[in-house]
């Protein structure tokens, strides 16, 4: 049988707290009692108290639960979690905390468990829908939670860091419309009720099952209006990942149809860089034939002369580390700015002069 703590204490003739002292308060036992007991455990076969169980017993376990809703490899391959997690390490580095990465799979039931069980302090919600069964059971840990996305009806309580997606986008959608493009198509994950990949038809942006997804088709919708472009008019496609070839692929549903839109506005860099391969492919250019604009400003953006949407990936995850770690930090919410980056990938719509 598997050794235990009770094992090593009859071994030697003392009581399990005893035994548990020499692990965890060598300095409450003398040197000598302390080597007798470590050496009847090595013998033993016993490697000590499980580092869980001591950690709970202490109340602080010393990690981050990351909620991830896309499987784990998407933490280690899109360039703006990237940027997002090495921020979030970092302060928890500076508070010796880890981080638990914990991805949520398509079984409500089998990720609520995983949240169940999950042995950290708090939790940090990236991406993940609130009416996801794994962000139910996060708040009935009751332990302490940062979302990371911006929610301005968020409870003034709860910790939350992000940015203010709707405005973001509108920006983008006005720079477009400022350049005179009228015949705009918008591409973005998830933006019917089932993950699907290819157009569809979405009555109104405020549909949209997702969050962030959401606030950015509401931004596009309002600053379409502006111009006296109706939603019904905005041909939408829907991608199953937030990649770039997926983005090349949902591209072709634009680009393979006539008339083509004069400009493509995509929710995310990565989709983008997948549109302007698309353009590649069959000869367009960017800025000149089709205006694209992404969102994030990841590093490979500037490269591609992507216009983009700049938010500070590093800063939020770095800030939602210390909402959660620093006990100083008064603040509960925190709004960070975006910017426009304008690039060579959009230009004004020259469709009449062409005709």
């Amino acid at each position: 049988m598997k050794p235990t703590l009770q094992t090593v204490a009859d071994a030697v003739g003392v009581s399990r707290s005893t035994v548990s002292n020499a692990y965890s308060r060598p300095d409450q036992l003398s040197p000598q009692l302390r080597e007798t007991i470590l050496e009847a455990a090595a013998r033993l076969g016993y490697t000590g108290p499980h580092p869980a169980a001591r950690s709970l017993r202490k109340g602080q376990v010393g990690a981050i639960g990351v909620l991830f809703s896309a499987e784990l490899s998407y933490a280690f391959t899109d360039p703006y979690a990237v940027q997002f997690l090495r921020g979030l390490a970092e302060t928890a580095e500076r508070h010796n905390t880890g981080l638990l990465l914990i991805p949520l799979l398509s079984d409500g039931e089998a990720a609520a468990q995983a949240v169940q069980n999950a042995v950290v302090d708090g939790f940090c919600a990236y991406c993940v829908p609130a009416w996801h069964a794994s962000y139910d059971a996060a708040l009935a840990r009751n332990l302490p939670m940062v979302i990371a996305e911006w929610h301005a009806n968020a409870d003034p309580g709860t910790r939350v860091v992000g940015i203010d997606d709707m405005a973001a986008a509108r920006t983008a959608a006005r720079h477009l419309t400022a350049l005179g493009h009228r015949r705009i198509a918008v591409i973005a994950h998830w933006i019917g009720p089932v993950q699907h990949s290819g157009p569809i038809t979405l009555a109104r942006p405020e549909d949209a099952p997702h969050h962030v997804t959401r606030e950015r088709l509401i931004g596009y919708r309002d600053a379409f209006a502006e111009v006296g472009v109706d939603w019904s008019e905005v041909t939408t496609i829907s991608s199953i990942h937030n990649s770039r070839e997926e983005g090349a692929a949902v591209a072709a549903h634009l680009l393979d149809r006539a008339p083509r839109p004069t400009a493509i506005l995509a929710a995310a860099d990565l989709l983008a860089l997948g549109v302007l391969d698309a353009l590649e492919t069959r000869g367009l250019q960017a800025g000149r034939d089709i205006s694209v604009v992404g969102f994030d400003d990841i590093p490979e953006a500037a490269a591609a002369r992507l216009t983009t949407i700049r938010q500070p990936a590093l800063d939020k995850g770095r800030i939602a580390g210390e909402l959660l770690l620093d006990a100083e930090r008064a603040e509960r919410q925190v709004v960070l700015p975006t910017e426009l980056m304008v690039r060579a990938s959009t230009g004004p719509n020259n469709e009449a002069g062409r005709s």
